[in-house]
């Protein structure tokens, strides 16, 4: 069966009444198609060629694009990157999915299907691929993680900035108390330039952020106490609050923990990210509402918000004592 602007038909069929109707019927439908498209494209474009353009051409303007070109590295180097579109099907990318969860966290295999459904919606409708639906979308996700809830411990804190005592680096300590202070992100802390903090150290601004959304957070005393200190000591060559790279960071909070694992073996565990869920569980101990700390967080869902919020009970219960019953 032949229609013009689409590619031939074939399929056999052992009565010719069968044969008719499945006729009528395919033609029918392509009748209905609004565009003509050569569906020899899905033969002719590979996956690989798929992912390279959107390397190439999506993933440059986003803020995460040196995790994301590691992530599309790493699906170039799978099998079935060489496949043809038109054998991109949604078994192709389940049993990646079941490969995957033997090697990753199901976090990780939820960020990787989600970044392939963004490749396949941008092809089919930005580029025109004549994609039929999104391979993708059809593929069951894992079940996602609980939401993580570690909080600094008691004691903890004090062996980190223990810790610090004996580094050369001045700014580890004051990243981690400002981190606790403001909630912010290691890669917040990182950009503050002192162009950003007003004049009576009160509020700083946030320029870049993991949303896009620039935000300005208030100071707590002990926050603003910090800078200054900072400031009487910094290079005034320099614009940035703290003059480092995002690895050196890491790798000195690293070392820092080690040595803070001697007196607290337990802190081997903990991220510098945890630091910004102590912040947000603080705010809400100190009796900040959900509009005002999602001014400091830069959360925009409050179901978000309250992932990154873990109060602890025994706090609860000491309130529950402190309040005086009306019968009393």
């Amino acid at each position: 069966m032949r229609r013009n602007g689409h590619t031939p038909r074939t399929k056999s069929f052992l009565s010719k009444r069968d044969a008719m109707q499945w006729a009528r019927q395919t033609e029918a439908e392509l009748d209905a198609t609004v565009f003509a498209v050569d569906l020899r494209v899905l033969e002719r474009t590979t996956l690989r060629d798929l992912l390279t353009r959107y390397r190439n051409e999506v993933t440059p303007a986003k803020r995460g694009h040196g995790s994301e070109n590691k992530r599309i590295d790493g699906f170039l180097r799978e099998t079935w990157a060489d496949k043809p579109l038109s054998k991109a099907t949604p078994q192709v990318f389940s049993r990646y999915r079941d490969e995957r969860l033997r090697k990753v966290s199901p976090g990780t295999v939820i960020r990787d299907l989600g970044l392939l459904r963004a490749v396949f919606e941008v092809a089919r409708l930005e580029w025109d691929v004549p994609l039929p639906e999104n391979p993708v979308a059809k593929v069951r996700k894992p079940k996602a993680p609980d939401a993580r809830e570690r909080r600094l411990a008691s004691g903890e804190l004090d062996a980190l900035l223990a810790a610090c005592e004996g580094n050369r680096n001045d700014w580890l300590r004051a990243g981690i108390l400002l981190a606790v202070e403001t909630g912010m992100r290691r890669g917040e802390l990182l950009s503050i330039r002192w162009a950003d903090i007003s004049p009576d150290m009160t509020t700083l601004l946030i320029r870049k952020t993991k949303n896009g959304h620039a935000r300005r957070i208030p100071l707590t005393n002990r926050a603003a106490d910090l800078l200054r200190e900072r400031k009487a000591h910094r290079d005034t060559g320099n614009s940035l609050v703290f003059p480092v790279s995002a690895n050196a960071f890491r790798l000195c909070w690293e070392r820092c923990k080690r040595i803070a694992a001697k007196p607290c073996p337990d802190i081997a565990d903990l991220r510098f990210h945890d630091l910004r869920h102590e912040a947000v569980s603080r705010f809400f101990e100190m009796g900040l509402s959900i509009p005002e700390v999602a001014l400091i967080s830069g959360h925009r869902d409050p179901r978000m918000l309250f992932r990154y919020t873990h109060l602890r009970a025994e706090d609860i219960v000491a309130k529950f004592n402190g309040i005086k019953s009306v019968a009393a």
